[in-house]
């Protein structure tokens, strides 16, 4: 009996984006067992009717309870046979065969409990690839920093081997249900509104003996809603990121917290 997997993607005003999404899905060589979307109070949600309409497509609508916590009632409708299961931001396009390479992968791979790929960033304005790497797994540096690495680097010959690595970007998780069960139903830190949940999950995950793997046969698109300016973000939304950087270490205790820290204080204070 071939595996079975559902795919989950929390939407908030997705309606520029997410039609193309489902469409990479369909598109699929493997296709899902079913797609779950939920809606995190977006100000309209009739762009979620036509997706609604789909046989294999179920949707949640709620006020916006945030990121992790509408990914963790996306699993609440998640089949109880469904052995694998695949998170994507609705500004995630994938590459045709995403799901049949990841299935062959995950089987050798017993350990793995969540699977990514290379995420190639796409311009929506302009509707073209733009030539450059959204994430290659998340890395830490050398005094405590978490960075998408390769961000904004040319599409080149770099980022080719299959390896472990310490953190998976949320945009594209292919994970393991077994991996997941014990973590149910909160798997998702749902103190984190948005933005470095994907970091909590990989550490949380790791501490417990699984892997996270990164693949580059796994290819994806992504929109990304974090300009490469830091001024352009919007100053609450910075602090609520480092204010999440130091939740990971209060919950996973590490010297780098004194970076968290450092972080939130440029921020907060000084609106670096």
């Amino acid at each position: 009996m071939n595996p079975i997997v559902s795919i989950i993607i929390v939407t908030h005003n997705s309606q520029s984006v997410l039609p193309r999404c489902i469409e990479t899905i369909d598109q699929q060589s493997v296709r899902p067992y079913q797609i779950i979307v939920v809606d995190s109070g977006s100000d309209d949600s009739s762009y979620l009717d036509e997706v609604s309409d789909r046989d294999i497509c179920e949707v949640r609508k709620l006020s916006n309870v945030g990121f992790a916590a509408a990914n963790n009632k996306g699993l609440e409708s998640l089949a109880p046979e469904c052995d694998y299961v695949l998170f994507i931001n609705p500004d995630t396009f994938l590459s045709a065969s995403v799901i049949e390479k990841s299935l062959k992968i995950m089987e050798r791979l017993p350990r793995v409990a969540i699977l990514t790929g290379l995420l190639e960033g796409y311009d929506l304005s302009r509707s073209c690839k733009t030539g450059k790497i959204d994430s290659s797994g998340i890395f830490r540096a050398w005094y405590g920093r978490w960075y998408d690495r390769g961000k904004g680097q040319d599409i080149g010959h770099n980022y080719l081997d299959s390896e472990h690595v310490p953190a998976v970007c949320g945009a594209l998780m292919f994970a393991r249900t077994s991996a997941l069960r014990s973590e149910l139903p909160e798997l998702f830190d749902e103190s984190f509104f948005m933005y470095k949940e994907d970091i909590e999950l990989s550490v949380r995950l790791s501490e417990k003996g699984w892997k996270l793997h990164y693949s580059p046969e796994i290819k994806a698109f992504h929109c990304r809603g974090w300009n490469d300016s830091r001024r352009t973000i919007a100053r609450k939304m910075r602090i609520m990121s480092a204010r999440n950087e130091i939740k990971i270490y209060q919950k996973h205790p590490s010297v780098y917290m004194v970076w968290a820290q450092f972080k939130y204080i440029l921020v907060r204070i000084f609106n670096v």
